[in-house]
């Protein structure tokens, strides 16, 4: 089945992925950054998992740890302050479950995401692509 870079190849012109937290560093498995789709600029987020055991490892399956979650929400408010619509890809089993995450903020993380994402002044699209657990 596709997974968040397949819709991105085959629907986002001039896609420009974005890494980084500002905090930590980047997860990999949340995908972002700028593209066009039928020439409206988009902000894409969305999960990654990865198709074989290699990427899947690289991806960590894609469970999101609080450097996605940090990302994400960086580049949903730099997307509100253009007035840039949203467009994410929900496909995840879950928040990545390691004591280092939960010692990184995961929990908060994930609260402060959910909170902006209600206040969002701008379009926010959430597709189901797969899975849809915890932490998504």
């Amino acid at each position: 089945r596709p997974y968040t870079l397949d819709y991105i190849e085959n629907f986002v012109d001039d896609f420009v992925e974005l890494h980084g937290d500002r905090y930590h560093a980047d997860d990999k498995a949340i995908v972002a950054g700028l593209g066009r789709i039928d020439g409206q600029s988009v902000m894409i987020i969305g999960h990654q998992k990865g198709r074989d055991t290699a990427s899947r490892t690289y991806r960590n399956f894609g469970m999101a740890n609080p450097e996605g979650y940090r990302k994400a929400y960086r580049l949903m408010k730099l997307a509100e302050k253009f007035k840039i619509p949203i467009i994410t890809f929900l496909d995840t089993p879950g928040a990545f479950p390691g004591l280092e995450a939960e010692e990184r903020g995961q929990a908060e993380a994930i609260a402060r995401n959910l909170k902006m994402m209600a206040l969002l002044k701008v379009p926010l699209i959430t597709i189901v692509i797969g899975e849809g657990a915890s932490g998504g």
